[in-house]
């Protein structure tokens, strides 16, 4: 059964830790073969599966020893239909391994949760369309349809919550925000930004955030940034405005590049560490309602190691959840 369903821990006041950019570390430094970026297709055998295993658990040590909570992100991002459909997997088939996904993190939080690192399991849902720009773009209806597949999937399973990572525009964020909250599961809404902090539409972020908000009537448990680098949505935070407490969560990427020039890329840009973890602390201090933190496009367990040893001394880094 799902443990932190009706009270999710991260809102507690408490800091948790998340995994870096799992699809650039298994493709990047691991040399995994991830037809359409989809990790999830590691999940077709006990080679792949022991591979995210230990994956998993270097980051859960790096939690353990920060004495941070940790949210456990599926390896779903690239897991609906349509995605499948590409990769060659039956409806069925998919079905099976989002549960087998989520079935695979409570084992983990079985075997590591602490009282000092309590885990949440999170089903991670990603674009229909492309990460880094609103391609196949649907209305809110379209896109409370499409994703309402995975997310009663993971809704049935010990799943206490579902992620959205790498929105990039609204109506999407507005179909999986409803289409959560029809199933009884909560939702964390991660929007995308380019290198001026608004969405890849041109739409502000605060717009997209109030958008939903006011579409949803508040749906989300809370709203997340990730796959941008601090420097593109720094100043918007900055603000301190009131949308901006909506934001508790932050998956920046490590290098400084846009969404078209890490699209042209060839190798990966995976930035510095230490200044990425001195950059969430100073994003902290500013925004002490943020609680979960982690990665994304390159990085890698030493960039959330050195967001940990940043923020462990802040004065909630070391709070216990409630």
């Amino acid at each position: 059964m799902p443990r932190y369903r009706h009270a999710l821990p991260q809102l507690s006041g408490k800091l948790f830790l998340t995994d870096g950019g799992l699809e650039t570390t298994l493709l990047f430094h691991d040399g995994m073969d991830l037809p359409h970026l989809a990790a999830v297709d590691l999940m077709k055998d006990e080679a792949g599966r022991a591979h995210l295993r230990a994956y998993y658990k270097r980051y859960i040590a790096i939690a353990g020893a920060a004495r941070m909570g940790f949210v456990l992100e599926s390896p779903t991002w690239r897991a609906s239909r349509g995605w499948a459909e590409k990769i060659g997997y039956a409806p069925s088939a998919l079905n099976r391994m989002n549960r087998a996904s989520i079935a695979l993190m409570a084992a983990l939080r079985d075997q590591m949760a602490t009282v000092d690192t309590p885990m949440v399991l999170s089903g991670q849902i990603g674009p229909r369309g492309d990460g880094y720009t609103p391609s196949d773009a649907m209305n809110a209806a379209d896109a409370e349809a499409y994703h309402s597949e995975q997310i009663s999937v993971f809704a049935d399973t010990d799943a206490d919550m579902i992620a959205a990572l790498t929105m990039n525009y609204v109506e999407e964020a507005i179909g999986i925000a409803r289409a959560a909250k029809a199933a009884g599961i909560p939702s964390a809404i991660s929007f995308t930004v380019e290198t001026d902090g608004n969405l890849p539409t041109g739409q502000p972020l605060k717009e997209a955030i109030e958008a939903v908000d006011s579409e949803t009537g508040s749906a989300p448990a809370y709203y997340m940034i990730n796959c941008a680098h601090p420097t593109h949505f720094a100043d918007v935070l900055a603000t301190g405005e009131a949308w901006t407490q909506r934001i508790r969560g932050l998956r920046a990427n490590a290098s400084r590049c846009s969404h078209a020039e890490l699209d042209a890329a060839t190798e990966l840009d995976d930035g510095d560490p230490v200044e990425l973890g001195l950059q969430y602390r100073e994003m902290l201090a500013g925004m002490p309602q943020i609680s979960v933190l982690g990665g994304c496009c390159g990085t890698d367990h030493r960039h959330v190691e050195a967001i940990a040893r940043s923020c462990a001394g802040h004065p909630r880094g070391m709070a216990r959840a409630a």
